[in-house]
């Protein structure tokens, strides 16, 4: 009986560390490093204290080529105060990329994720899609798809944000 009530014991102590190990890794931050259309490395890690704002969309996205303008916009209206907009596309063509580009002024830089790695840890499953993260590198918010007006959305959250 006593080493009955021992192995229970031993049980729930092990579900109950597993539990707190998961809870540890769901709360820890993300982070990529991925090359940017200049060709060079950008790490998400090193934004740390800022809040970031990663935009995944893709040169053949009608709302991407609408959205892009007004992300330019909040990019430089909240960059002076801790706020970076990092775009992720998405697309496996670079050229592609660089001819959407062509048409959209952007002073933010634009990471490639052509084999779709970055998009697979974010679990980005439409285009566009808008991931806020927190100064201490956590996932706050997550914006899907793009329609007019949701620019004031994401305004509210880069506040939000700055303010914490």
């Amino acid at each position: 009986m006593v080493k009955n009530k021992l192995s229970s014991f031993k049980l729930i102590a092990c579900l109950l560390f597993s539990v707190f190990i998961a809870n540890s890794y769901a709360d820890a931050p993300l982070d990529f490093t991925g090359k940017t259309l200049d060709g060079k490395n950008l790490r998400l890690q090193e934004q740390r204290g800022n809040v970031v704002m990663l935009n995944f969309w893709a040169s053949w996205c009608g709302p991407c080529r609408k959205e892009m303008p007004l992300l330019e916009t909040l990019q430089k209206k909240y960059q002076r105060i801790g706020f970076v907009l990092i775009g992720v596309n998405v697309d496996e063509d670079t050229e592609a990329a660089k001819r959407f580009l062509a048409d959209v002024t952007t002073s933010f830089p634009m990471v490639l994720d052509n084999k779709g790695d970055i998009s697979k840890l974010f679990n980005v499953d439409a285009m566009p899609t808008s991931i806020f993260i927190d100064r201490s590198g956590k996932i706050r918010d997550i914006h899907k798809g793009y329609k007019a007006g949701d620019e004031k959305a994401y305004e509210k959250i880069i506040k939000k944000l700055i303010r914490e």
